[in-house]
């Protein structure tokens, strides 16, 4: 089994997991397909899952693959398993694919589903409040214009193409010759996030994943911008029992849950090597943990962000 191109950090990945032969892993977000050929290549078995119908169509089978068509969020349906990998954001052939609408490069029409399905982005602008699309596009976005924007694209209905939000977002911002970001960067990035439920499918996959490792087994998560990286490291602190404890001058309080994962390193980020063969990676962050015995929890409350955007 070969892959069309070579995912981020997959050396640190593969270190991070270490697939042995006989074990079965989960590779949560197939894509092209690179992670799950590289576990193959140890001896595992991978059961991939993957929410998009061209990934899965373009999939090359392989004897110890298994591909699901679905969320990572159901991946509870795989069993037991050793190792759990997931690589978020979206990918550089949903990007290059001017059908898909997920880039502001090149004019189509405006999709951003993961999945292909409606309601879509276009579905999305065309008919929420002008303050709900401000919201997400700060939330979601980090930009602070968003008021702006989303009053221009309101005014800009109805929207069909990728170009005719990039339009709205420039005709409310500006767009300096030279500018090393797009103007409309902030925004396509928000929109696609929300239309996929992106940060709670992060929460959802995360605590499957919990109940599906073995203990001793490992976690191997990529992100791609902070909203990502703050779920994961949360989850990470909190299930690893590393929360800040209350004051020893306070009464004791009442143990919570055991921790079910150990941390076993620290965070870790692109070479300057790998940053040069491959741009996507210079905002990549790899963090990984390993399974205890321990139950997986119960119950778990939302992140600020997921509540925000709920």
């Amino acid at each position: 089994m070969t892959a069309p191109h070579t995912p981020v950090l997959i050396d640190e990945v593969l270190a991070a997991l270490s697939p042995a032969p006989g074990e079965t892993h989960v590779d949560g977000t197939y894509g092209a397909g690179g992670y799950s050929a590289a576990i193959l290549a140890r001896g595992s078995r991978v059961i991939a899952f993957d929410r998009d119908p061209d990934a899965v169509a373009a999939a090359v089978p392989h004897d110890g693959l298994t591909l699901i068509a679905d969320r990572y969020s159901t991946m509870d349906r795989a069993g037991e398993v050793d190792g759990v990998t997931l690589d978020l954001g979206v990918s550089s052939m949903q990007l290059d694919q001017p059908v898909r609408g997920f880039s502001f490069q090149a004019d189509g029409p405006l999709d951003m589903t993961m999945e292909r399905t409606r309601p879509n982005a276009a579905d999305y602008l065309n008919t929420a409040g002008e303050g709900e699309i401000a919201d997400t596009i700060y939330a979601l976005g980090d930009e602070p214009k968003s008021r702006r924007i989303a009053h221009a694209i309101v005014d800009a209905r109805p929207l069909s193409t990728t170009m005719d939000l990039s339009r709205a977002v420039r005709r409310a911002v500006g767009n300096k010759p030279g500018e090393k970001k797009d103007p409309a960067t902030r925004t396509f990035q928000a929109i696609r996030m929300h239309v996929n439920r992106e940060l709670g499918e992060l929460e959802d996959g995360l605590a499957a994943a919990e109940r599906i490792l073995k203990p001793g087994g490992r976690l191997a998560v990529v992100t791609f911008h902070s909203l990502e990286d703050r779920i994961v490291k949360t989850f990470l602190r909190r299930r690893s029992g590393a929360t800040p404890s209350g004051s020893r001058h306070l009464p004791q309080v009442a143990s919570g849950p055991l921790p079910t994962f150990e941390r076993v390193a620290k965070p870790v980020r692109s070479s300057d090597a790998e940053v040069a063969r491959n741009p996507r990676a210079r905002s990549a962050t790899l963090r990984s943990a390993h399974r205890t015995s321990n139950p997986a929890w119960v119950t778990d409350a939302k992140t600020t962000d997921e509540r925000a955007m709920s």
